[in-house]
C-alpha cells in the first residue's frame, strides 16, 4: 500500500494516478481535436506507466472533437445535437488515444460514465471492479461522461466532479488536474503582481479568490469547477496537483509547478461527498425551525414531524435538497419516500404514522446514514471574475 502522499515532492511515489484534461488543452482554436497536443500528453503519461505507475485518464474533448465533423460551426447547446457530436466525437477521440499508446505497446479500456455509476451500489461494485481488472492487466482506463446518452439526471455536469469521483472510487494515491493555465493565482493572472498560490492547505484558504469564466469557447467548465473537484478529493484524503497541461511532466516529477492542495485529516465517504457536490437534486423538502436545529446541532434523521412542504417529483432514494422556511439550503439527503406519499405524513409524529399508516411508516423520511449538512463551499468562497480558465 503507498503510504498517504502528503507533500507534490512525494508525488512521484504515488503508485495510482488520476488524471483529468480538459476540452481545452485538448482542441484547437477551430474545435478540432488537437492530436500533437494529445500525443504530447500521452508520451509523458505512457512514461509514467513505463515505470509502473497506475493511470486513469478523465478526458474531455468528445462534443468539441465531434461538432466540426459533423458541420457545426460551434459548440451545440441542445442536449440532441451534443449527444450527436459526442457520439461522433467520441470515436475520433478514442481511436488517436489507441493509436498513441500503441506506440509505447499500452493498451487502453474505453470507460463511458454516468453519475448512476458511482452511487447505485451494484453498479458502483461492477464499476470498480472493471477498473481494477484493466489496471492489474496494464491497461490505462480512459474515461469520459457518456454524454451520448446520459441524461440531465445522470449527469455528472463537468469532468471536473467525474475525475473526482473516479478518484474516490478507485482509491487513488492523488489527482491531476490539467487545464490551461498554471494553477489557482490570488487574483486573474493578467492583473499585475498576480501570483501563484503554490499551496492550498484548506479550502477555506482561497476566500476571496476571484474564479469564473472560461478560456475556450469549446470547455463546459472553469476555475470553480477544478476547485469543487479539489474539495470533492481532499475530504476523502486524495491531494490534488492542478496545473497546466504542459507541465504534466514537471508536475508527476514533483516539480513546484501548479497549485498543490493538501488532503485534510477529515474523512467523508464517497457517497456523502457526491450528494454534497455532484448529485442532481429530484426535488426539494421544506423544514421548520426545529427540524433545522435537530440536523445541524444534533445530526438527527429528518422525521415527518418537522416538513412542512413538499416541491417536485421524485421516488424513493432519489437525493432531494433540505431547505429551511427562509429558503436557506440546510442539507441534502436521499429521501426513504415517493413524493406521492409524502402529502399526508406531513407534521405528524412517528408514532401516529406507525397507528395509522402502519409499520411501514415508522421510518425516517431521511436518515441521518443518507443525508449530508450542505457547508460553505468553494462556490460561495470565491468571488469576481477573472481567471481564464476551462474544463
Amino acid at each position: 500500500m503507498t503510504p498517504a502522499i502528503r507533500d507534490r515532492s512525494q508525488l512521484p511515489d504515488a503508485h495510482r494516478v488520476v488524471v483529468k484534461i480538459g476540452s481545452s488543452s485538448l482542441t484547437r482554436t477551430d474545435g478540432r481535436l488537437n492530436v500533437p497536443a494529445l500525443r504530447k500528453l500521452v508520451d509523458v503519461l505512457a512514461e509514467e506507466v513505463s515505470r509502473g505507475k497506475q493511470i486513469v485518464l478523465v478526458t474531455s474533448g468528445s462534443i468539441a472533437a465531434g461538432f466540426m465533423p459533423l458541420g457545426l460551426d460551434k459548440r451545440p447547446t441542445d442536449v440532441s445535437t451534443s449527444q450527436a457530436a459526442a457520439a461522433v466525437g467520441q470515436s475520433a477521440l478514442m481511436s488517436t488515444y489507441t493509436d498513441a499508446f500503441g506506440a509505447y505497446d499500452i493498451q487502453v479500456g474505453q470507460i463511458l460514465m454516468t453519475a448512476g455509476d458511482t452511487v447505485r451500489r451494484s453498479r458502483y461494485r461492477h464499476a470498480l471492479q472493471v477498473f481494477e481488472r484493466l489496471l492489474e492487466l496494464g491497461a490505462v482506463p480512459i474515461v469520459n461522461e457518456n454524454d451520448a446518452l446520459a441524461t440531465s439526471e445522470l449527469r455528472f455536469g463537468d469532468n471536473d466532479r467525474l475525475a473526482a469521483l473516479v478518484a474516490q472510487l478507485i482509491g487513488a494515491d492523488a489527482l491531476v488536474l490539467l487545464t490551461d493555465v498554471n494553477g489557482l493565482y490570488d487574483a486573474p493572472p493578467s492583473h499585475p503582481g498576480a501570483k501563484r498560490i503554490a499551496v492550498v492547505e484548506h479550502m477555506t484558504d482561497v476566500a476571496g479568490v476571484e474564479v469564473t469564466g472560461r478560456g475556450s469557447s469549446f470547455g463546459t467548465g472553469g476555475m470553480i469547477t477544478k476547485l469543487q473537484s479539489a474539495e470533492m478529493a481532499t475530504v476523502t484524503g486524495i491531494p490534488v496537483m492542478l496545473t497546466r497541461a504542459q507541465d504534466v511532466a514537471a508536475a508527476l516529477a514533483g516539480e513546484d509547478v501548479g497549485t498543490w492542495f493538501r488532503a485534510t485529516d477529515e474523512r467523508r465517504t464517497r457517497r456523502k461527498v457526491w450528494l454534497e457536490h455532484a448529485a442532481q437534486m429530484t426535488g426539494r423538502l421544506v423544514i421548520d425551525q426545529g427540524a433545522v436545529r435537530a440536523l445541524r446541532d444534533r445530526g438527527a434523521s429528518l422525521l415527518a414531524a418537522g416538513i412542512r412542504e413538499i416541491r417536485g417529483d421524485f421516488a424513493t432514494g432519489d437525493p432531494v435538497e433540505i431547505v429551511s422556511e427562509e429558503g436557506e439550503l440546510i442539507a441534502h439527503g436521499l429521501t426513504a419516500y415517493d413524493s406521492i406519499e409524502l402529502p399526508r405524513m406531513l407534521g405528524r409524529s412517528t408514532a401516529e404514522m406507525v397507528e395509522d399508516l402502519g409499520e411501514d411508516y415508522g421510518r425516517s423520511i431521511v436518515h441521518r446514514d443518507d443525508l449530508i449538512l450542505v457547508r460553505n463551499t468553494v462556490t460561495d468562497v470565491v468571488t469576481g471574475s477573472g481567471l481564464p480558465v476551462a474544463d
